[in-house]
């Protein structure tokens, strides 16, 4: 049985005390981890980020489930913040633990790849300057997902 933690909150993380969790785990050998950090560039000052709770914790979890059918996991975790992140505050973690470190990281790109797609964030951009706008999804996300 894959342990599957998912949390969808404005709260941050902590990564150390997160990892810590999942090594005491039996049988646990690597764990493969991926934070997300909000880019800045162009003058932008902060990410606002919205979800529809409850259908994004259940895309989550689908995601999440359908990569401990892939691989041999002893757990996930992923953890998505909301709300308004400045510039170079964590986004997303993604946690994968395995006997085995293929498995763990491959199933930690394999998450964020289709959690970039596939768990329903809206996102909206605001600058400097005044303007907003919201973000568009990228085809290269629509690609990196396809590629599993």
């Amino acid at each position: 049985m894959v342990a599957i933690t998912i949390s969808v909150d404005g709260a941050g993380f902590d990564l150390v005390a997160e990892q810590a969790a999942l090594c005491g785990l039996p049988g646990v050998g690597g764990i493969g981890a991926f934070v997300g950090l909000v880019r800045g560039g162009d003058g932008l000052e902060t990410l606002v980020l919205e979800h529809y709770p409850g259908m994004t914790e259940a895309a989550m979890r689908a995601i999440a489930e359908r990569a401990a059918r892939r691989w041999d996991l002893l757990a996930v975790t992923l953890r998505h913040r909301v709300g308004r992140l400045r510039v170079g505050e964590p986004i997303v973690l993604v946690l994968a633990a395995s006997a085995h470190r293929d498995a763990a990281l491959s199933a930690t790109r394999f998450l964020i790849d289709w959690l970039k797609t596939d768990a329903p964030f809206w996102k909206r951009e605001e600058f400097r300057d005044g303007r907003r706008r919201w973000v568009a999804a990228r085809e290269s996300d629509r690609t990196a997902r396809e590629a599993w």
